[in-house]
């Protein structure tokens, strides 16, 4: 009975750990996404970064968008949506970084709000390791790249 318990507990905490309805990573100039549900609404805030916004699937679904100084919003007249999926949500114009963009609110066809992910880059120094298999087991330290082991 108790592992009973135990996998409803945990069924429950990866649910709600790991739920998002998109992910938004910034590549360039593009914001994508990433989405499990319609998209029928959304607004960002920016610290004055965004000079303007076009393009993307919001501009193909027929959105207006729209831009202030500190605001992106884009939605549809016509109740269309973003169909779930992934692609650049928008092409956005000036010295955009994703230090500058925060504060998103996506909503659902049905006005309910979407759990949003906004990726970033790593920061820090990092390593990309292309390593071919050769069939025999190795270790590989890489000294140089280890910090605090004194």
């Amino acid at each position: 009975m108790a592992s009973k318990y135990y996998t409803i507990f945990f069924y429950i905490i990866f649910s709600v750990l790991f739920s998002q309805d998109i992910l938004l990573s910034l590549d360039g100039s593009n914001l994508n996404y990433d989405s499990s549900q319609d998209i029928a609404g959304f607004q960002f805030s920016h610290d004055g970064c965004v000079t303007g916004a076009s393009g993307g699937d919001a501009t193909a679904n027929g959105f207006v968008v729209s831009t202030s100084g500190t605001t992106l919003l884009g939605f549809s007249f016509t109740g269309s949506v973003i169909p779930t999926g992934q692609g650049t949500l928008i092409e956005l114009s000036g010295n955009v970084s994703e230090d500058c963009i925060s504060d998103f609110i996506f909503s659902s066809s049905n006005g309910s709000s979407l759990d949003v992910v906004f990726e970033t880059a790593p920061s820090g120094p990092y390593y990309n390791l292309s390593i071919n298999s050769t069939g025999e087991s190795h270790l590989v330290i890489l000294q140089d790249s280890i910090e605090g082991l004194d």
